[in-house]
C-alpha cells in the first residue's frame, strides 16, 4: 500500500532535499539584497508658480515650469501681490522627471504626494477640520516637440492635518505647520516618457473655498515610483520560477492520477495550492513594458489576495485533516466555520481595494482616505479583516496544539510494535512535526522581515557589499512560498513503494489494527478497499 512521498524517502534523500531547498532560499535573499537596487525611488519637486492670465482657456493649455514654452512665474506670493495677481490667478505646475531624464515603463507605477508649506498668521490661521480645494490636471508626452495629452483632470479635497509645535503668537508668525502629507494620485503604469502636473487653489470667499487653510507659501510633489534594475530583476525572478512551480504542478496531479483510488481532500488543495502559486508566478507584467496597462496594480493585488486565502485554508484542512480523533474528514463541507472568516476576510479587503484602486481605474486623483466617510469605511474594511485574521490565527494555533497532544498521545502505542514499524512511525511523527514547525517559521519570517524593513533605513552595510534590506524582503519572501509550494506538492505526491509486510499487516509483535497503523501515518490518502479508513486510533478499521 503507497503511501506519499515523505512518509517513503528516506531520511539522508529528505536532509539533500532540505539542503538543496535552503541553498535556494539563501539565493533569493542574496539576488534582493546584493544584484536588485532598492525597490522604489522618491524624489522631490517644488511646484513653480506660474501665472495663469487665460482663464477662459486654461483648459486648452498647459502651464511648463521650465523649458522654451516656460510660464511666466512668480518668486513668491509677496510678489504676487505686489504685482495685484490674484490667487485664482496662480497655478502650481511640476515637470517630472526633472530636465534631461526619462521616465520609463521599467518604473511600472507612480505615486505622487502632496506637501504643503503653511505658515503661521494670527490673521489667517488654519481652521479645524479646514479643507483645501484643488484643481488637478495632469498630461504626458513622449516628444518634446508633441502637444501635451491630458490624461486626468478633476477637482479634489483634501484634509488638513496640522499642527503648531509653538504658541500661536505675534512673535511666531512666519513659522511653519507640521502638516501631514496628502495623497494626490497614484497611476498603475509609467508609459510616457513625460509628465506636467497643474495644480490651482482656487479661492471663492462666499462658497468658503480654501478660505481657513493658512497662507500656503510652497507647494511640494513627492514622486514614488519603482526602480527599473529592481523591476528587472523581479522579472527575471518571476520568468524562472514560473516553469518550475508549473512542471512540479504537472507532475504532482499526475502521479495522483495515475492512482487506483480519487485523489482525496488534502491533494486537491495542494493542487489548488500550486495553481494559485502559479497565478500569482505568471510574468505577465513583461506586457507592462510595451502596454499602457493602468489596472496591473490592482490585478497585482487580486493574485496576491487568491493565493493568501489558499494557503491560510490549506493550513487549517492540512491540521484537520491529520485531527487522529476527528472521524469526520476529506470533505470540504467539514471546514466551513473555518473556511467562511477566511473568505470573509479577503473579500473585505477586495472590497477596500476595489473601492480605491478600482476607482483610481477611472480618476487616479481618487483617495478613499480624503473624507471622514470613505476613511471610516476603509477603516472598518481593514478593522474587520485584521479582527478574521486574528481569530484564524488563534483557531490555527489551537488545531496545531490538538495535532501535535494528539500524535504525543499516539506514541505510547509505538512500543507495542516491532522495531522497524516503530521507527516507521517515528519518523513520520518527527516529519510531520518538521513540516509544521518549518511552516509557522515561513510565516513568522514574512513578518519580521515586513518590520525590519519599515523600521529599518534600506540598506546594511557588510564588509564592502551593500546589502538591500527592502529588495531582500521582497525577493527572499517571493522565493521562500516558492519553495514552500514545491516542497509540499513534491512530498506529498503518492508514492509508488509500497510498505513492507511487517509495516501493512501488523507483523508479528504489533497487536495493532489497520486502523490504528493508517492513523499514525502523515498524510491520510491511504484506502482500504473501496473504502477509506477513518476511524480512531485503537478501534477495529471498517472492513
Amino acid at each position: 500500500m503507497a503511501g506519499a512521498i515523505i512518509e517513503n524517502m528516506s531520511t539522508r534523500k529528505l536532509c539533500m532535499l532540505g539542503v538543496t531547498l535552503l541553498v535556494f532560499q539563501v539565493l533569493a535573499f542574496l539576488v534582493g539584497g546584493l544584484i536588485a537596487p532598492r525597490p522604489t525611488t522618491s524624489v522631490h519637486f517644488l511646484g513653480m508658480k506660474c501665472i495663469d492670465i487665460r482663464r477662459s482657456h486654461h483648459k486648452s493649455k498647459w502651464l511648463l515650469p521650465w523649458g522654451k514654452n516656460q510660464c511666466d512665474h512668480i518668486q513668491d506670493f509677496k510678489e504676487a501681490a505686489n504685482k495685484h495677481i490674484e490667487a485664482n490667478d496662480i497655478v502650481f505646475s511640476v515637470h517630472i522627471p526633472f530636465s534631461n531624464h526619462e521616465m520609463s515603463p521599467w518604473f511600472q507605477f507612480m505615486l505622487l504626494i502632496l506637501q504643503l508649506d503653511i505658515a503661521f498668521k494670527l490673521n489667517n490661521y488654519i481652521e479645524e477640520n479646514a479643507m483645501v480645494t484643488l484643481e488637478v490636471a495632469m498630461a504626458y508626452r513622449d516628444d518634446p516637440n508633441h502637444e501635451w495629452t491630458e490624461i486626468a483632470r478633476s477637482t479634489e479635497l483634501r484634509k488638513l492635518k496640522c499642527t503648531f509645535p509653538t504658541p500661536k503668537t505675534r512673535e511666531n508668525e512666519g513659522r511653519y505647520y507640521d502638516c501631514d502629507v496628502l495623497p494626490l494620485m497614484e497611476l498603475g503604469s509609467v508609459a510616457h516618457k513625460y509628465y506636467l502636473l497643474n495644480i490651482k487653489l482656487p479661492v471663492n470667499e462666499r462658497k468658503k473655498i480654501n478660505v481657513g487653510i493658512g497662507e500656503i507659501r510652497d507647494l511640494r510633489i513627492v514622486s514614488i515610483f519603482q526602480n527599473g534594475g529592481f523591476t528587472k530583476v523581479w522579472f527575471a525572478m518571476k520568468t524562472f520560477l514560473t516553469p518550475s512551480i508549473l512542471i512540479i504542478m504537472i507532475w504532482y496531479w499526475r502521479r495522483i492520477t495515475m492512482m487506483t483510488r480519487p485523489p482525496v481532500l488534502l491533494e486537491k488543495v495542494i493542487f489548488a495550492l500550486g495553481i494559485s502559486m502559479t497565478f500569482i508566478n505568471i510574468p505577465v507584467e513583461w506586457f507592462s513594458i510595451g502596454f499602457n496597462w493602468t489596472w496591473m496594480l490592482l490585478f497585482g493585488d487580486i493574485r496576491q489576495g487568491i493565493f493568501y486565502s489558499m494557503l491560510l485554508s490549506f493550513w487549517i484542512i492540512f491540521c484537520g485533516e491529520h485531527m487522529m480523533d476527528q472521524t469526520e474528514r476529506n470533505r470540504i463541507s467539514v471546514y466551513w466555520k473555518q473556511v467562511i472568516p477566511i473568505a470573509f476576510g479577503s473579500c473585505c479587503l477586495f472590497i477596500f481595494d476595489m473601492c480605491e484602486r478600482g476607482v483610481q481605474l477611472k480618476n487616479p486623483f481618487y483617495s478613499i482616505w480624503t473624507t471622514d466617510v470613505g476613511a471610516e469605511l476603509a477603516m472598518a474594511f481593514i478593522i474587520v479583516a485584521g479582527i478574521c485574521a486574528c481569530l484564524y490565527f488563534l483557531f490555527l494555533c489551537f488545531m496545531v496544539y490538538h495535532v501535535f497532544r494528539n500524535i504525543s498521545g499516539k506514541r505510547s502505542t509505538l512500543p507495542a510494535m516491532s522495531k522497524a514499524r516503530r521507527l516507521h512511525y517515528e519518523g513520520l511523527i518527527f516529519r510531520f512535526k518538521f513540516l509544521m514547525i518549518i511552516t509557522l517559521a515561513c510565516a513568522a519570517l514574512t513578518v519580521i522581515f515586513f518590520i525590519t524593513t519599515q523600521v529599518s533605513e534600506g540598506n546594511w552595510k557588510w564588509g564592502e557589499f551593500t546589502i538591500e534590506l527592502n529588495s531582500a524582503f521582497f525577493t527572499g519572501v517571493y522565493g521562500m512560498w516558492n519553495l514552500y509550494v514545491f516542497a509540499l506538492m513534491f512530498l506529498y505526491a503518492p508514492s509508488h513503494k509500497n510498505y513492507g509486510d511487517d509495516q501493512s499487516n501488523g507483523g508479528s509483535g504489533g497487536g495493532m489494527s489497520s486502523g490504528e497503523e493508517l492513523q499514525l501515518t502523515t498524510t491520510i490518502t491511504h484506502v482500504d478497499g473501496p473504502t477509506e479508513v477513518y476511524r480512531l486510533a485503537g478501534k477495529e478499521s471498517q472492513e
